[in-house]
């Protein structure tokens, strides 16, 4: 999944601003507040990154469920749950923000953190680390 902003330069300090508030306050919701649905029931969320459009009315979450006892498999379905909460937690979230227009929330799971193991796994691979050996000797 590509995680490009549509302009070329990238977000704009406003954008950046408003992501982080975004996201400080759907952390202090879901540390507060008991979300209905089983899927969600006592489920720890991190909340890596929001991402807003140039118009602010919109926020794309990036999310994972926290701890190494949840599947891989049960990700989109903690997904898929948070995306059914949105218009819920969205109305929380305007209780809670300043802003003109509270955005529309989209969840998307973040698979940085799966990335980063499988590159550590790479660099810690013998045949990696063989290779390494070498360029220290030459």
């Amino acid at each position: 999944m590509s995680r490009r902003y549509s302009s070329p330069k990238g977000p704009s300090q406003r954008q950046l601003r408003a992501g982080e508030l975004v996201r400080h306050a759907l952390v202090e919701i879901f540390h507060r507040e008991d979300l209905r649905d089983p899927a969600l029931h006592g489920l720890s969320i991190t909340l890596t990154e929001v991402r807003m459009t140039p118009d602010l009315k919109q926020a794309t979450v990036f999310s994972a469920p926290l701890g190494a006892s949840i599947d891989r498999d049960k990700h989109p379905e903690i997904i898929k749950a948070l995306n059914h909460a949105a218009p819920h937690l969205r109305h929380l979230l305007g209780q809670k923000i300043d802003m003109k227009f509270t955005p529309a929330l989209i969840f998307r799971t973040d698979d940085s953190f799966a990335e980063a193991r499988r590159i550590d796994e790479l660099l810690a691979s013998p045949k990696v680390a063989r290779d390494l050996g070498r360029d220290e000797e030459g």
